[in-house]
């Protein structure tokens, strides 16, 4: 077994005063979140760095977002009255493409978690549910459907979605407390408490796991929903680059697809990625020419092991490619070369892309996947980000003044420049996302609580109806 160190890679003593006392620790942050830490953090046999913001880390991550995930289920599931029912479930099959997917996702984590717990590697299952949870159910699954939830009426879709998301929880409940058995417990124990003796185990330490059901795996499914995650991701990452909120609408992305089946999948899963990142078009470019100007550059990680003392050619060589010589590579994954005489084969991955910005634009290529974003924000865009903004700051002030989820409200807001002109383009979007019977827009306000976003400053009011 390897030893714990403290946080620099020092052994731990009493004369160096770098010691941690265990129990304090337990007391601070929980037995759970430290056993978490440790098994996740790093294989037994290797050295551990201590680090108590490593804990704190673990507990706001992962035990904090299964939390919160658990908390939207049960806040709309007692407002609904759902009850899980496993004698009148609707079929896997007949689900929305999302409900499928991360069932998919799940079967896999259980085949994943199984196999690491048989092969003593309880580090790669914690990590495994540890991602699941944080970067598939939480970040991506309920950031999707959360609308399935709010709608008004326990219609078909919306018990779809409490079953999909109720079963992603009970299975991680189990698959977790091997590693985190009073949080497993906690978890296991609501989710079951509604259910009657016969079909429920005293604790989730004495219930069986389920075998994967392999039959629900659908690759392809998981490959488009993969692809749609990157694609989100590399806009956020553009967004971030240039400061622009999520919040704020933009009008385009290009993306090329210069293979029919690339040009298919990114058809199939751009509604998906339109929602998640807030821009109104998606083009798909089958063509590049006279759009992107692109650069190819030779890794000489993958390369240099084949093709050693060629390197240098082949540089010379990959420097000298046109557009239409990297389009060739991209849409075939393959380009021939042949210097002093030998043969070399440039495959998927040998070559580094990446792609200039245009005027107006930020472009990203990330594993072979361009993404070009239209940054620039008309007088519409901007007015519609602003009423987004005002949104999150009315749904914050319900949440702070006790209002139910269901209360229906009057709001009053002052009047304040470019606020004025946003609001009236955008007030059925405003009263509808809010629940307000009535939003009125006046000129002094002086019992309103004062918000303050971008370059706007006002007064809200809210009124329970």
């Amino acid at each position: 077994n390897g030893l714990v160190l403290d946080s620099v890679g020092q052994k731990m003593s009493k004369r160096l005063g770098n010691a941690v006392e265990p129990f304090e620790v337990i007391k601070t942050h929980g037995a759970d979140s430290l056993r978490w830490y440790m098994i996740t953090n790093s294989q037994p046999w290797d050295n551990l760095k201590f680090d108590l913001e490593g804990i704190a880390e673990v507990q706001r991550k992962f035990f904090g977002t299964l939390y919160n995930t658990y908390s939207f289920y049960a806040l709309y599931a007692n407002i609904d009255e759902f009850k899980w029912d496993s004698a009148n479930l609707t079929e896997v099959k007949d689900r929305p493409e999302l409900d499928r997917w991360i069932l998919s996702r799940l079967q896999v984590l259980k085949q994943t978690v199984r196999n690491s717990f048989n092969d003593y590697e309880p580090t790669r299952a914690g990590r495994a549910i540890s991602e699941f949870v944080d970067e598939e159910l939480s970040n991506w699954y309920v950031r999707l459907c959360r609308r399935r939830f709010w709608k008004g009426e326990m219609s078909t879709d919306k018990r779809m979605a409490y079953e999909t998301l109720y079963e992603c929880l009970y299975t991680i409940s189990q698959l977790m407390s091997p590693i985190a058995p009073f949080f497993a417990d906690w978890l296991y124990q609501n989710l079951t408490e509604h259910l009657p003796e016969g079909n429920k185990e005293k604790s989730v330490h004495l219930s069986y796991l389920a075998e994967a059901k392999t039959a629900l795996i659908d690759e392809h499914l998981n490959d488009r929903m993969e692809m749609a995650q990157q694609l989100s991701s590399m806009v956020f990452s553009l967004r971030k680059k240039e400061n622009i909120k999520v919040r704020q609408p933009l009008h385009k992305m290009m993306v090329p697809a210069l293979k029919p089946e690339t040009v298919e999948l990114i058809e199939s899963i751009q509604g998906i990625v339109l929602s998640e990142v807030n821009v109104k078009e998606l083009e798909i470019l089958t063509d590049v020419s006279g759009v992107l100007v692109k650069k190819a550059k030779p890794d000489f990680k993958k390369l240099g092991p084949r093709y050693g003392k060629l390197m240098k050619q082949i540089a010379g060589a990959v420097a000298q490619f046109d557009q239409e010589d990297i389009a060739r590579y991209e849409s075939q994954g393959v380009y021939s070369l042949e210097l002093n005489g030998e043969k070399v084969e440039l495959e998927g991955g040998d070559l580094e892309i990446s792609t200039e910005d245009i005027p107006g634009w930020l472009v990203m290529t990330e594993n072979g996947v361009t993404v070009a974003l239209d940054i620039t924000i008309s007088e519409e865009l901007r007015y519609e980000g602003i009423a987004r903004e005002l949104v999150n700051r009315i749904q914050n002030l319900r949440k702070d003044s006790g209002l139910e989820v269901t209360d229906r409200i009057e709001v009053q807001v002052q009047k304040s420049g470019i606020l004025e002109d946003a609001i009236i383009q955008n007030k059925n979007y405003i009263t509808s996302e809010t629940l307000a019977e009535k939003l009125e827009l006046v000129s002094d306000l002086r019992d309103g609580t004062e918000v303050e976003f971008d370059d706007v400053k006002t007064q809200i009011a809210l009124t329970k109806i």
